[in-house]
C-alpha cells in the first residue's frame, strides 16, 4: 500500500498522511519507506524513493532524467525552467535583480514557480526575495536544500548537458 500510495501521489507524502490514508501503523508505514528505499537502491532502479523535510516521493533517479524527454512532454516550460535554474544558482536573489536578467516574463515565471512549491516567495523592500524550496531540492533529486550542494548539483548538471 505504502508503494501504491507514493506511486500515485502527485506531491510528496508524509508518513502521517499515509497513515491516516491507508489506515497503517505509522511504524510500518516507516519500515515500509526504508524498505523500499533500500529495494529500490539495491536493484539500482532508475526509480528511487526520495525523503526531503519529512516528505516522501517516488521519483527517478537524477542520472536517468536525460531519458525522459525521449518518452515525456516536460512538464515546465523551458524559459520556466530557465528562470528557476536561475533562482536555485543565485539564491536568495531579489526579484527585480532576477526581471533585469530574465526580462519582464520572468514576473510570470515567479508566479508558476511559486504556485508549483519550488520557489518561496518574501517581501523585501519594494522588491520580493526568491530561494528554492525543500519541494524543489526532491523533485529534481538534489539531496539537500543547502544553497552550496544546488549550485554544486546544477554545474553537474551544466557539465552533463555540455557533453
Amino acid at each position: 500500500m505504502v508503494e501504491a500510495a507514493l506511486f500515485a501521489a502527485t506531491d510528496s507524502l508524509r508518513v502521517k498522511d499515509i497513515v491516516e490514508r491507508t489506515g497503517l501503523d505509522e511504524a510500518s508505514v516507516r519500515y515500509a519507506l526504508k524498505d523500499l528505499k533500500m529495494e529500490y537502491d539495491m536493484r539500482d532502479s532508475a526509480i528511487m524513493i526520495s525523503e526531503a523535510g519529512g516528505e516522501y516521493r517516488m521519483m527517478l533517479r537524477p542520472d536517468c532524467n536525460r531519458f525522459t524527454g525521449l518518452f515525456a512532454r516536460p512538464e515546465m516550460p523551458a524559459g520556466v525552467m530557465r528562470t528557476l535554474s536561475t533562482i536555485a544558482y543565485n539564491q536568495p536573489v531579489l526579484q527585480s535583480k532576477l526581471v533585469a536578467v530574465r526580462g519582464p516574463r520572468a514576473y510570470e515565471d515567479v508566479h508558476t514557480l511559486v504556485d508549483m512549491g519550488f520557489v518561496s516567495a518574501k517581501v523585501s523592500g519594494n522588491s520580493k526575495e526568491l530561494t528554492t524550496t525543500a519541494k524543489f531540492s526532491e523533485q529534481f533529486g538534489i539531496g539537500s536544500t543547502k544553497k552550496a550542494d544546488i549550485r554544486k548539483w546544477l554545474d553537474e548538471q551544466a557539465g552533463k548537458a555540455g557533453q
